[in-house]
C-alpha cells in the first residue's frame, strides 16, 4: 500500500499498531499517565490530519515519533517537572507526619504496564522497557531538560541511531551525542532511591514468596510479619500527600495509627511501572464489602521491600487500570482490566 491510497480503516490500522509504544514513549517523557494518553491521542490526530503530506522520507514509526516529540516538546514549555514527595521534601518523623496534599500536576503518575510495554519476544527487550518505565528511573529522568529527555529516552531505551535522533530532531548527530553525555553525567550524580529495585521478569520463586508473605501481612494488617519483610531502611510514600515516611518503626507506626482504617484490606494484583502491585481495597463501612483506597508499587532489593509507594486518587487509578470501584465482601479477588 503506498502513500495516498489508504483507506480511512488502513490508516487507522497502521496509526494503532504504534499506539502503546508512543503510549510508553510519552509517560517516560511527561511523567504522567494522563497526559501521555492525551499526547498519543494528539499525535494520532496530527498524523492522521497531515497523512497525506508524509512522503515516505521515513518510516511510518519514525514520523509518528517525530509528531509525538514536537507534542511533548509543547507539553513541557510549561518546565513543571513531575515529582515523587522525596524529590520536594525531606523524610518526616511520625511525630511530626501531617497529610498535606499537592496538586495532581506535582507527582509523577502510576501507569499500568500493559499501556505502555509492547509485547515482545525479546526477553533482554522486555527487561530494558520494564526497568525504564520504574518510578526510580522515571523520577530521574524529571531531572532532565526537556530535550535531553527525548535523547536518552531514543537512545539508550529505544537503542535509535545517533543518526535517526538527529534526523527526528532537526540536529547534528554531534548534538545528539554531546545531550546524551550530559544526560548520563546527569544521572551518574543522582542516587534515586528505589534505583536499586531489581525483579526479575517474570517473578523467581523467592520473589514471589516474598509477595505472597507480603500480602498475607497486610491483609492480616500484622506487623510483626511485615516488619519482616520490609528493609531497615524502606520508604513508603502517598501521592498527593507530600508525607514520606522511612524505616520500618514509622512505617509501620504510621499504619497502626493515621492508618489503622487500613486493617481488614484486600489486595487485588496489578502490574505497575515494571514493578510488583497491588490495588488496595479497604473495608466500607456505609456499604459492606470494600471500597478503593490506593494503588500500590512495590520495590524489592535483596529479598526485603525497600520502597512502598501508595497513590491514593482511587478515582483516577482504578479506571486506569480496569479495577471496579467496589468490591463485596465476598470477593477476594478480580480480574485486572487493563
Amino acid at each position: 500500500m503506498t502513500n495516498g491510497t489508504a483507506t480511512p480503516t488502513d490508516l487507522d490500522t497502521r496509526l494503532e499498531a504504534h499506539r502503546t509504544e508512543l503510549t510508553g514513549y510519552c509517560y517516560r517523557m511527561l511523567g504522567s499517565s494522563f497526559e501521555a494518553e492525551d499526547a498519543v491521542q494528539d499525535t494520532m490526530v496530527r498524523a492522521w490530519r497531515s497523512y497525506d503530506k508524509f512522503e515516505g522520507r521515513s518510516s511510518l514509526r519514525s514520523w509518528l515519533y517525530r509528531i509525538a516529540t514536537n507534542v511533548c516538546l509543547d507539553m513541557l514549555t510549561a518546565g513543571n517537572k513531575r515529582a515523587r514527595p522525596m524529590d520536594l521534601t525531606e523524610s518526616t518523623p511520625l511525630a511530626q507526619a501531617a497529610l498535606t496534599p499537592r496538586p495532581d500536576h506535582t507527582w509523577l503518575e502510576p501507569m499500568p504496564d500493559a499501556r505502555v510495554l509492547p509485547t515482545t519476544d525479546d526477553p533482554a527487550e522486555a527487561a530494558i522497557a520494564k526497568e525504564s518505565v520504574r518510578l526510580a528511573f522515571m523520577a530521574a529522568l524529571q531531572q532532565l531538560p526537556a530535550k535531553q529527555r527525548a535523547v536518552l529516552i531514543l537512545r539508550e531505551v529505544l537503542a535509535w541511531k545517533a543518526s535517526e535522533v538527529a534526523e527526528l530532531l532537526d540536529t547534528s548527530v554531534a548534538s545528539v551525542n554531546s545531550a546524551l553525555q550530559r544526560a548520563r553525567a546527569t544521572l551518574a550524580e543522582r542516587k534515586e532511591p528505589g534505583a536499586d529495585a531489581t525483579v526479575s521478569d517474570p517473578l523467581d520463586e523467592d520473589q514471589q514468596k516474598l509477595l505472597d508473605r507480603y500480602v498475607a501481612a497486610f491483609e492480616g494488617y500484622d506487623m510483626t510479619a511485615l516488619t519482616a519483610l520490609l528493609h531497615e531502611d524502606a520508604v513508603m510514600t502517598m501521592p498527593p500527600f507530600d508525607l514520606w515516611l522511612t524505616g520500618v518503626g514509622d512505617i509501620t507506626g504510621f499504619m497502626t495509627t493515621l492508618g489503622a482504617p487500613c486493617a481488614g484490606s484486600r489486595l487485588v494484583p496489578v502490574q505497575v511501572n515494571g514493578l510488583p502491585g497491588f490495588a488496595q481495597y479497604k473495608p466500607d463501612p456505609e456499604k459492606g464489602g470494600f471500597t478503593p483506597w490506593a494503588v500500590q508499587v512495590l520495590e524489592i532489593s535483596d529479598g526485603r521491600i525497600t520502597g512502598f509507594h501508595c497513590f491514593l486518587d482511587t478515582q483516577r487509578w482504578f479506571p486506569l487500570f480496569g479495577l471496579p470501584l467496589h468490591l463485596e465482601a465476598e470477593t477476594d479477588q478480580v480480574e485486572q482490566g487493563a
